[in-house]
């Protein structure tokens, strides 16, 4: 591939304008125009990824473009808020053509139809190092009704949705680790890490259940503590209790140490909540309309840290608690 082709607004043209929302005026003017409905407030989030270190060199362009899209909704989905928009910007290198565009754009339209949400605007320009690439997405929930990370109290159930730890193994998988596994479950863990699940269904319906909620990106257990700092409380986790795939259940039968490593492994994208005992019907029939997994993995206590604790009860070691950019 090479830069030479349509150029920036051709590539507009041809492959964003058709993707933009109405509040996006076919990307022909210098800003969007959206309205606020009454009674709600706009939930805004954004996040970037950098080739080669959130996604791979080689992974095909849709699958970056919606992994993209789909971890800025996670975010939304962890205020409580439905996605309605989004902003996009990039910096590519020369080599990235047009074709790598098309398929980029194609993975965002697949996506914006499953998601309910549109492109409003944005930017492009080029690079001489790798592609960067930064999403603004847009959502809105109730006056009042977001559930944020500062509202765990002591007492409440920890709760985590699907399962855990597989993205970072399906960063592995994708380097050549764990031959031994099916070829099923090695797939199965390599789109965890390429094409995340955002709980976009179930964050909304937490509202007035999680006192507290976030998604998981850093790591279970980094997350988890940056609830605790901003809820000003402490949590126990039990080590047994976290949900696994089957691939990563055979591989923490054969290796016991790979289950922490689990739960300090980030890119899983699932909504890490807390919620009072008496919610835990209420949870339950909510994993059973969405036919989702949420697990109850540890307890809220009055105390500052969060500790891993093994069978008997004892805290497990563990060396860093999740991904860190810094």
């Amino acid at each position: 591939m090479n830069g030479e082709g349509l150029g920036e607004f051709g590539r507009i043209r041809r492959f964003f304008a058709p993707i933009a929302g109405p509040g996006g005026l076919q990307l022909r003017d210098d800003a969007a125009l959206v309205d606020c409905a009454p009674g709600k407030r706009l939930v805004i989030t954004v996040d970037a990824m950098v080739e080669g270190v959130h996604y791979l060199p080689d992974d095909p362009p849709d699958l970056v473009a919606r992994k993209l899209l789909r971890v800025n909704l996670s975010d939304l989905a962890a205020m409580g808020a439905q996605a309605l928009h989004y902003l996009l910007a990039t910096a590519l290198p020369s080599s990235f053509g047009d074709e790598w565009v098309a398929r980029f754009t194609q993975g965002l339209a697949e996506d914006q139809q499953a998601f309910g949400v549109h492109l409003l605007g944005g930017d492009s320009v080029a690079t001489t190092g790798p592609a960067v690439l930064s999403l603004t997405a847009i959502g809105e929930i109730a006056v009042d009704g977001e559930i944020r990370r500062g509202g765990a109290r002591p007492g409440d159930r920890i709760w985590v949705s699907g399962t855990i730890g597989d993205a970072f193994l399906g960063l592995s998988v994708l380097r050549g680790g764990y031959p031994e596994l099916a070829g099923n479950e090695r797939a199965a863990l390599a789109a965890r890490f390429q094409l995340p699940e955002p709980r976009t269904a179930l964050g909304p319906r937490l509202a007035g259940i999680a006192h507290a909620m976030c998604d998981v990106s850093d790591g279970l257990l980094a997350d988890l503590g940056h609830i605790c700092e901003a809820s000003q409380v402490g949590a126990s986790v039990a080590l047994s209790a976290l949900p696994l795939s089957s691939g990563a259940r055979r591989l923490a039968a054969a290796d016991p140490g790979v289950t922490v490593r689990l739960a300090t492994g980030g890119d899983d994208y699932e909504l890490l909540f807390t919620a009072p005992p008496k919610a835990s019907e209420a949870i339950g029939t909510l994993a059973a309309e969405l036919a989702l997994p949420i697990t109850a993995i540890g307890t809220i206590d009055g105390g500052k840290q969060v500790r891993l604790l093994d069978a008997d009860g004892q805290p497990v070691p563990v060396e860093s608690a999740g991904y860190r950019h810094f």
